[in-house]
This record gives C-alpha cells, structure tokens and sequence, in this order.
C-alpha cells in the first residue's frame, strides 16, 4: 500500500461506521418489512418469503384453471356439457394436496409462535408500557424507579427536543420521550392500558401486543443493533389513534447504563445528555470517515 496508515484505516473506519444510528422507518413506496433486527423479526421474515413459495404457485394455479374452463367449458365451445358427478383421482388430489400444504405451514408457524413466547434467556430488564388516549406510559421495574410518559412530538417542539432532524426524527413517528433499552439485552415487555384496547408495535422487533385494561400481557425482545426504531399503536383506539407512535433506542451497555442513572432524577436531561453523546459518536465516525477517504485517495 502507498501508506501504511491505509491498512490500518481499512480496518478501524468499518467498526466505527457500524456504530451510526441507525432509524429503522417506514420510507416511502415500501414493499416489505422494515430491516429486522432480532433474532424473531428475522424469523418472521424468512416465513414471510416461505409462504410466498406455496401461495403464487397455488394463485397461478387457480389462475390457470379458471382461464381453461371460461375459455373450454364455454357453452360455445361444449354445448352438451359433461354430467360427471366423481372421479377418485380428483378427489384424492385436492383432499390430500391442501393437507400436506397446511401441514408445511403450520409446522414453521408454531415453532415461530413459540419462540415468540419463549425467550431464549431469562430476561434482564422488565419494562412496562401502559397505553392511554393518546400516549404510552413506561415504567422500568429497576432499583431506583423510572418512569416516564412518551408523547408524539409536535412540530413546534423539535427545537426545543433537539429534533430538527427529520430523516431522523419523522412527523407523526417522533416522540418526546423515547424507550431506551441496551443492545443485546433480552427485555421483558409488559403490556397494559389505562382506559381503551391499544397494541403496542414494533415491526423492526417483530413485536405485536395488545395492551387491554385490567390485564397484563407479555412479550420479549432483544435488539442486535443499536439505533432509534419506530412504532404505533395498532388497535383503532379512539379519534387520536394515528398520533400515539412508540420509539425505542437501543444503545450500548455503557450508554444505557448513564442514561439510567441520570433518568432517576430527570428523563428528559438524561435524554438530552445521551443525544448528544450520540451526535458526538456520529461526529468522531464521519471524521474517521473522510479521513480514510483521504488516505485511500
């Protein structure tokens, strides 16, 4: 190499490139699910795309039989229509086909449900979300207690939040408060509501759980890869239903371990503190950057 410096950037700016932020999204003209980012949503991607191999087959087959028999059968071309009223090898076929199709299903789909009930670790972080008209309430059932309320961000407050970004921080996805949780952690989510139905969704988790008054459900996740993920309320709820969106931050050991004792005293300062250890992060990982474009160059 011309400079021995280039192996060593070659090596370094990868690393430091994989620890952006990333914000998992809804984008424009999505097709598919948003990239996954545990083990479960990964799972539920590969049937996604299992299932695909059984349905087009089976729809173009329909297809194809209801163009023979409008264009055969026509009263045009068979005047004197067949009275044939059985014939074993058919009724052998389609009785045995769907089952041996459903049971290609339903073997993946119930081990997928059970490893969405059955995490793979005893959790090591509980936190409740309680859903109100219009908002998520969370609680982390740690030693020194955290609580907070998470609330759509208005468009008035993004300076004051410091959320001017908007690829980052979207209309309508953003929140004033978000979850913050540790990367690789299993996490126990409990799920419960103040006053109507909510569900609590996070589609980049393969999470899906109705929140219902009086009752507590669980769930679970563990986030391989840190960043800021968005979700909503998926229960029609009220008039304000579109405008209670959930987002959670997944961030290192060490950045979830601050932000926790700061939250204690003050949520939205510790918000504000791990934000800007992120920007800071994001401003050292762009300089890495163009200084290894530099060297290459």
């Amino acid at each position: 190499m011309r400079n021995p410096l280039l192996a060593v950037w070659a090596l370094i700016a990868p690393l430091l490139l994989a620890t952006q932020v990333n914000a998992a999204q809804p984008v424009d003209w999505q097709l598919g699910f948003q990239p996954g980012v545990t083990d479960i949503m990964r799972e539920i991607n590969w049937f996604n795309n299992y299932t695909l191999w059984f349905i087009v087959p089976i729809t173009l087959l329909v297809l194809a039989l209801l163009v023979i028999v409008i264009v055969r059968f026509r009263a045009g071309a068979n005047p004197t229509p067949s009275k044939t009223s059985h014939n074993t090898t058919i009724e052998v076929i389609w009785t045995a086909g769907p089952v041996i199709i459903l049971l290609c299903l339903a073997i993946p789909s119930f081990q997928l449900l059970n490893a969405q009930y059955s995490p793979p670790e005893e959790p090591q972080l509980t936190i409740k979300a309680t859903g109100y008209q219009w908002y998520w309430g969370y609680e982390y059932q740690v030693e020194e207690e955290v609580s907070f309320d998470s609330i759509m961000l208005a468009e008035t407050d993004r300076a004051e939040y410091g959320k001017e970004n908007v690829s980052e921080y979207p209309r309508l996805l953003a929140v004033d408060n978000e979850v913050v949780v540790p990367v690789g952690m299993t996490v126990r989510l409990l799920v419960t509501a103040g006053d109507v139905i909510h569900s609590f969704a996070m589609p980049a988790f393969g999470v899906k759980m109705d929140a219902i008054p009086g009752r507590l459900n669980e769930t679970w996740f563990k986030a391989d890869k840190e960043g800021l993920y968005y979700g909503q309320c998926s229960e029609l709820c009220g008039k304000d239903h579109a405008y209670m969106p959930i987002g959670v931050r997944v961030v290192s050991v060490e950045q979830y371990g601050t932000w926790l004792a700061a939250a204690a005293d003050d949520v939205e300062a510790a918000n504000a503190q791990l934000m800007a250890s992120l920007e800071e992060a994001d401003k050292t990982v762009e300089l890495a950057a163009n200084e290894a474009k530099k060297i290459k160059e």
